[in-house]
């Protein structure tokens, strides 16, 4: 191991973690015992458990969880405490049930104390799971049991169709959502049983139909779900597209023909397709969802048939999956997102962009590409206007920027001035970079800008075209103060339209 210690010339003392088992102190093991004994400090994650008296006098993590936004958040300000705690001396760390099973802080604890070389001694303990296979009469080996977080249920079932038995069911909330995410016709096969308060008094084993399984009982967090099996797995749904694909691959005479570069002008049709559903979206009107999202929901499944093709053919020739793909970038996003799981503070959505940036130039090093230009990685494939906000976010972030605003429209108007001097190309080109870089400033997407407003042109010209036929007015030979006229009123009645 490497990293310095603790503190500077005195090396920290021992964490020893044990578990509480899963109920009363009467279940705790030997060596957890022997450990309380023999550790004067001590810290209890949580002293809401029937087991936590036996480590008295302690102090508690109680109120982390109290000010804690987020299990993340409050699983790294425990483990702060607990390093901070071992500096002074030897330590003893106790948990519910056992500290192998489904303990996030212990992992973390692990991880983190090995980079600063602190000792850690995990004593392993009986486990809620442990009754659970008692009173369900299973074996969870034969049956090939998966143990889910009852917070992450949604995903971390997807895919799957069981037995599932779910921890961390210690409110109604996470109960109904655990319900609530399972769609329509594919609820569990039989009963759903409620596992309360295992080996305490008061135990309770309670069968329950899934449209009762957050109103049975009042959970809490001794408090556990099985699931038998599901009926079609969660996210069937994606499983099933994927088989689609792969067979049209070897179907369909045209969709075998296709390679990643035959696709890449269908994956920019799609792509703009996307964008013109979300510019055409119109008012919810008095209901939740506005009109238009049929539409967006058929162009995104447009766009992600793409996805799903070029991750096919990747994967004939053994190069990638979309089950990597989708690794890969729910990876990515965790590590450029610290401020949501690793409890780095972010003040701004312009502080996550600049650790974005950071971050991403760190990641280029550890792969390996020297550092270079500030403005690299920007690909010349984007539409120009598109490229042009990038650039020059890019340069802004190295300090390469206006003071204010008014430096940004004293530019435009000079290379305005320029170009009715010089009608070229060249300081054309100027001013609309200059007008890009003022989009920036207005917090306004280019790209976005202008193609709504190629939208808003193409809208006001067909009504145009409706009115001259609607009057026998030939536009060709119409004139411009009538077109000019017909345009008004195209404008003032698309606007009416809209209010």
């Amino acid at each position: 191991m490497t990293g310095a210690g603790a503190a500077a010339g005195a090396a920290p003392g021992m964490i020893t973690v044990i578990g509480l088992g899963p109920a009363g102190p009467e279940l705790l093991t030997a060596d957890a015992r022997r450990a309380i004994e023999s550790v004067g400090r001590r810290l209890l994650r949580t002293s809401r458990h029937p087991a936590a008296v036996a480590v008295e006098p302690a102090e508690t993590c109680d109120d982390l969880y109290e000010s804690g936004d987020s299990l993340d958040r409050v699983y790294t300000a425990i483990v702060d405490r607990i390093l901070e705690l071992s500096s002074d001396g030897d330590i003893l760390y106790a948990v519910p049930g056992s500290p192998r099973v489904a303990e996030a802080t212990v992992s973390l604890l692990e991880q983190r104390a090995g980079d600063r070389e602190v000792r850690v001694r995990i004593l392993p303990s009986l486990s809620f799971l442990d009754l659970a296979w008692d009173r369900l009469a299973v074996d969870p080996i034969e049956l090939g049991v998966r143990l889910v977080d009852g917070h992450r249920f949604s995903i971390e079932v997807a895919g799957q169709r069981g037995p599932f038995l779910v921890g961390q069911c210690e409110s109604r909330q996470v109960l109904s959502d655990i319900k609530l995410s399972i769609p329509d016709g594919a609820e569990p096969l039989d009963d759903a049983v409620l596992l309360h308060h295992l080996g305490l008094p008061d135990e309770a084993v309670t069968r329950v139909s899934w449209v009762d399984l957050d109103r049975a009982i009042e959970p809490d967090h001794l408090t556990s779900l099985w699931i038998p099996a599901l009926s079609p797995p969660v996210g069937s749904e994606l499983v099933a597209f994927e088989e689609l694909v792969r067979t049209l691959r070897v179907s369909c005479p045209w969709d075998r023909e296709q390679t990643h570069q035959s696709l890449t002008r269908h994956l920019l049709e799609e792509a703009h397709e996307v964008l013109e559903a979300i510019d055409h979206l119109g008012p919810a009107d008095g209901h939740d969802i506005p009109h238009g999202y049929e539409h967006l929901r058929d162009e995104l499944g447009d766009l992600l048939f793409q996805v799903f093709f070029h991750a096919a053919i990747a994967a004939e020739i053994g190069g990638f999956t979309i089950a990597d793909v989708a690794r890969a970038i729910h990876d990515k996003l965790v590590r450029r997102h610290p401020h949501v799981f690793a409890g780095v503070a972010a003040s701004s959505s312009a502080a996550v962009s600049r650790r974005w940036d950071q971050i991403k130039a760190d990641e280029r090093r550890s792969a390996g590409h020297l550092p270079g230009s500030a403005l690299d990685g920007i690909p010349v494939e984007l539409p120009a206007l598109a490229r042009a906000q990038k650039l020059q976010q890019r340069a802004a972030g190295v300090g390469f920027d206006w003071a204010g605003i008014d430096g940004v429209w004293a530019k435009l108007g000079e290379e305005v001035s320029e170009l009715t001097a010089d009608p070229s190309e060249h300081e054309l080109g100027d001013v609309l970079f200059s007008a890009v870089n003022l989009a920036r400033w207005l917090g306004v997407d280019a790209e976005t800008a202008v193609r709504r407003a190629n939208t808003r042109f193409t809208e006001r010209f067909a009504r145009v075209e409706v009115l001259a036929t609607a009057r026998g007015i030939d536009l060709s030979a119409a004139g411009i103060d009538v077109l000019d006229a017909l345009w008004d009123e195209a404008k003032a009645g698309l606007a009416a339209d809209t209010t």
